[in-house]
């Protein structure tokens, strides 16, 4: 593949070995342009880098070698890892995000997505569980790439996970919704998620539930804890 090489100095400067890349997670830009979006993942002043950019003609730009740490996830969790930038290929791909006006991704930017990751997944043997969004290790702070990003056509070329439901339902139309929020934060913890509480609800949980959402059930976003949210996440936590 061809990169086109814009150096960022926004990185650990010691290396590390190829084992310790597990992850490949997905951001938007949030920004107005590609130009606005390598000044800041550039700026020594803002201090945030990826490894590899993506605009929306399907140029990709290198900014961070592999073995090198960028600064892209910040405070995270997924699982038993904590602050994954150790662990991580960051990929950003310039959007105007939710804040200036968030876009659809361009086809050609996903196509070349696609062909980076199935690089990336390749050499560093990299799991489907673990291509995740930024919105999945930081929900409490992110919501990126967010609701238009398509991880059903990322999954129909076997990255990233995704579910499938049969027609008969683990829960019946009458089940009791006083025992949703359970159910479905344990199923959450068994794919990953954190930054709950499996039994105590917290005033944050509306924003796990949207993480959720944007990632697996991408048209109707409300941060509520419907059974259709509850069958998704049961048939994630089995196949996991």
């Amino acid at each position: 593949m061809n990169y086109i090489s814009i150096k960022s100095p926004n990185y650990s400067k010691k290396a590390r070995n190829r084992e310790k890349i597990k992850f490949i997670i997905i951001h938007y830009t949030g920004m107005q342009s590609v130009r606005a979006s390598i000044k800041r993942l550039t700026s020594r002043k803002h201090k945030v880098s990826c490894h590899y950019l993506i605009d929306r003609a399907g140029k990709i730009f290198q900014m961070v070698e592999d073995n090198k740490i960028a600064w892209h996830a910040g405070k995270s969790k997924w699982g038993k890892l904590r602050n994954l930038n150790a662990n991580s290929i960051g990929i950003e791909l310039v959007n105007k995000g939710h804040q200036f006006g968030y876009q659809k991704f361009s086809k050609k930017q996903i196509k070349m997505l696609i062909k980076l990751c199935i690089k990336l997944k390749r050499k560093y043997k990299i799991k489907d569980s673990f291509v995740l969004g930024h919105s999945d290790i930081a929900p409490l702070r992110k919501s990126d790439p967010g609701e238009k990003f398509p991880w059903l056509e990322l999954k129909k070329r076997k990255i990233g996970k995704w579910y499938s439901l049969s027609k008969k339902r683990s829960f019946p139309k009458s089940f009791n919704v006083k025992n949703f929020r359970n159910i479905f934060f344990k199923n959450l913890y068994k794919i990953g998620y954190r930054y709950f509480d499996k039994k105590k609800s917290f005033k944050t949980d509306n924003l796990i539930v949207r993480s959720f959402q944007r990632r697996f059930r991408q048209r109707k976003v409300n941060g509520k804890i419907d059974l259709e949210c509850l069958e998704i996440s049961n048939n994630l936590a089995k196949n996991n």
